[in-house]
């Protein structure tokens, strides 16, 4: 029976820790640098551990494409008076096949809580700079979205507008094929701008 996503995240921070702790040892480090300064200047025990790391993590991801453990986990969002159990794609494991398809079936919870939790909020698109976003913009730009995430602080609710591969769409260079837009919801300017 294969790991679950949560075992096979138990099984990373464990990995992590035995790097850290210098338990794992890369002899060929520095070669894979691919800049003999840089590698000069960082400690060979340091470039261990991250090459080490990567090396393990790569597998996991092999193990879960092979194995079908999907890579998204549920994480619980609060913001004011409400709760939501939000899904994402956790930072050390991979989206696999299937898991666009589980952050896609979240989308009308998400978007429901949005506009029921934001009532009287205004808002407000990130990048490049923030900016005023009407209702009209936001709503075109939800129904264009593939999935949403949602995020929090104590007065300011975040919405992530995605689309594309839920393994790329993080990175600038992704776009435009995968990418994702941030707004605000916040009593004036947002103040806790988390990106």
């Amino acid at each position: 029976m294969p790991y679950t996503t949560a075992e096979l995240i138990q099984i990373l921070e464990r990995e992590l820790q035995a790097n850290w702790q210098g338990q794992r040892w890369l002899p060929s480090a520095r070669e894979r640098v691919g800049h003999s300064v840089i590698a000069l200047a960082i400690p060979p025990e340091r470039l261990s551990m991250v090459f080490a790391f990567e090396d393990f993590r790569a597998q996991v991801h092999e193990y879960q494409r092979q194995q079908g453990v999907s890579g998204v986990v549920w994480r619980t969002c609060r913001f004011r008076d409400g709760t939501i159990e939000v899904p994402e794609v956790h930072g050390q494991l991979c989206a696999i096949a299937g898991d666009k398809e589980r952050l896609m079936q979240a989308k009308p919870a998400i978007a429901e809580f949005w506009w029921r939790q934001t009532q009287g909020l205004r808002y407000w698109w990130l990048h490049p700079q923030p900016r005023l976003a009407t209702v009209a913009e936001l709503t075109a730009a939800m129904a264009q979205a593939e999935w949403l995430e949602l995020d929090a602080t104590r007065t300011e609710l975040y919405l992530g507008l995605c689309w594309g591969d839920p393994k790329e769409y993080r990175y600038q260079w992704a776009r435009p094929q995968s990418g994702c837009e941030r707004v605000v919801a916040a009593q004036a300017v947002p103040q806790a701008i988390k990106v």
